[in-house]
């Protein structure tokens, strides 16, 4: 018996399959692009195809993210909320809260020793602190993510970035290349801007330890150190934090499939 999750992100689209015992049979990471009724499907399939599976060996399907209304092949849609929750406690037992910072928005999630969710707060208004925020820097520092990823914290080196919006940001870092400033230094002050977000994101609600870091972000060294800097403790981390948010939907789709087989896709 298999179940899917797929969460349907404004950057990316990932899809993962879990067996009736949880275990992770196969996961996929696709970017969305424009049409996210289509992405949904195609990193779906290509799931699926990983493994030799065909779609009926499904028994039921559950979306999350921006576009979980847009899944076709999803019997029911689930939170964002919930499915890092079901997700992170799945794969860290012990996890109290959860830091989730995707392409275009971020939030922190408190959890009871049950895995269910106390309570959460979001910054979904502004890019910044996102991986959007990352995107826009990297570009006009002329690096990819990968390489503004590998530049780790050095509170030494670090650049303080004053601007939280994306927008004067941009112009900040303008003005720091045009006074000499060196890219690396400017690049740690970008991860701490970002560390320095999400640690006030935090104080929104009261967090517990140990933190479970998810999403895109969740890849980048430098802001996992920063933050980690920042917060004066260590964080756990999956090894695909992408996939977190799918793998809480399948997990849903596991019980509701379980409870009531008659209903499942």
């Amino acid at each position: 018996m298999l179940f899917g999750g797929v969460d349907s992100g404004s950057r990316t689209t990932k899809a993962v399959i879990v067996n009736e015992n949880k275990k992770i049979v196969c996961e996929t990471v696709a970017d969305t692009g424009v049409h996210a009724a289509r992405a949904a499907e195609e990193v779906l399939r290509a799931c699926l195809e990983k493994e030799s599976l065909d779609a009926a060996s499904l028994v039921r399907v559950v979306s999350t993210g921006y576009g979980k209304q847009k899944v076709a092949s999803a019997a029911a849609s689930v939170t964002e909320i919930t499915c890092h929750a079901l997700g992170a406690f799945h794969l860290f037992p012990e996890t109290r809260t959860v830091i989730d910072i995707g392409g275009q928005d971020s939030k922190v999630i408190l959890l009871d020793g049950a895995g269910s969710v106390v309570d959460f707060a979001m910054n979904d208004r502004c890019a910044a602190g996102t991986g959007r925020f990352l995107e826009v820097m990297a570009r006009h520092l002329e690096m990819d993510l990968d390489a503004m990823g590998a530049i780790g914290c050095d509170p030494a080196r670090t650049v303080t970035i004053n601007s939280l919006c994306t927008v004067f940001a941009e112009s900040e870092v303008v003005s720091l290349l045009a006074e000499g400033r060196s890219v690396g230094d400017i690049v740690r002050g970008l991860h701490g801007s970002v560390a320095e977000r999400t640690a006030s994101l935090l104080k929104r609600i009261a967090y517990g330890w140990p933190i479970t870091m998810t999403g895109g972000v969740a890849k980048n060294r430098g802001v996992v150190e920063a933050l980690t800097h920042r917060l004066a403790a260590g964080l756990n981390l999956p090894v695909e934090p992408q996939v977190v948010g799918a793998l809480g939907a399948a997990l849903v789709a596991l019980r509701q499939g379980l409870a009531s087989p008659d209903r499942a896709r």
